[in-house]
């Protein structure tokens, strides 16, 4: 069944930012917007560019209403495309505090869109970069930092049977991680120092999500070990891509697989008497 098409309206999403590109498309596809329904940011026609608050967009999604010539932005913009099709679903999230949740987590999102999925476009003139956030930047730092210490936790003792599930054990290896690198690197990266950071933890998130489908099963020890290790070799080759990506060099991977390593002669040397 097609859905109801908002007409007169086009959403200026990231071209270069992967998840805007397949939720952009998906109101396409869908026919929630009809097939001029959206626009490159990078490709804007200067009659549209008139509308905007140019910066704002580069923050938050924007959607214009041709008919009206306004503009609305971030969480509304999409709001309004799926309360066009599916108005009950809307009212639902823009009760309180539903709406307030989504808000930030949006924001979250878009404010961290180029940590969580790099681009080697990010520095071009007219380029969908968002403004740096500190508190959507620690926020996200923050999450990740809890959500692997969650699933390490329950891992960990799946590689050495000396271990017992310890959140805040897994959580001061993370926050160490992240204190190291800051150490070995705030002075180096200067100003690309927090953008770094993001791409890191995203790094993080991709090994504990690698984690998540081996919970459950029951095999020995040199099994995730050998898993382990696999998922520790993926990191490793993203960091490197995402530090070319960036233009950081090779230093910065070299401080991460010193980490590693320290961390894994440390274990070995405790848990293996």
């Amino acid at each position: 069944k097609m859905m109801k098409t908002l007409k007169n309206h086009t959403l200026i999403y990231d071209k270069d930012c992967p998840m805007c590109a397949v939720y952009s498309s998906a109101f396409i596809g869908s026919g929630m917007l009809d097939k001029n329904g959206r626009e490159a940011f990078c490709e804007i026609s200067l009659e549209d560019k008139n509308l905007l608050d140019y910066n704002r967009s580069r923050n938050e999604i924007a959607l214009i209403n041709h008919q009206e010539n306004k503009v609305i932005y971030g969480l509304d913009s999409l709001l309004l495309i799926i309360g066009n099709s599916f108005p009950l679903l809307v009212k639902i999230a823009k009760i309180q505090p539903l709406y307030w949740f989504f808000q930030k987590l949006y924001k979250l999102v878009s404010f961290n869109r180029k940590q969580i999925i790099p681009s080697v476009k990010d520095t071009e003139k007219d380029a969908c970069v968002p403004d740096f956030n500190l508190k959507y930047r620690l926020l996200y730092i923050g999450f990740v930092a809890v959500f692997s210490a969650f699933v390490l936790s329950e891992f960990s003792p799946k590689l050495w049977q000396n271990l017992t599930p310890n959140f805040y054990r897994e959580l001061s290896v993370c926050l160490a991680q992240i204190f190291w690198q800051t150490l070995f690197l705030k002075s180096f990266l200067k100003d690309n120092f927090w953008n770094y950071l993001g791409n890191m933890m995203t790094v993080s998130l991709l090994g504990t999500l690698l984690l998540i489908p081996v919970l459950f099963l029951n095999f020995n020890e040199l099994f995730f070990g050998v898993y382990f290790f696999l998922v520790v070799s993926v990191m490793f080759l993203e960091h490197f891509r995402r530090c070319k990506i960036l233009k950081l060099g090779f230093l910065p991977t070299f401080s991460w697989l010193i980490f590693r390593l320290t961390l894994a002669l440390l274990i070995f040397a405790i848990y293996s008497k």
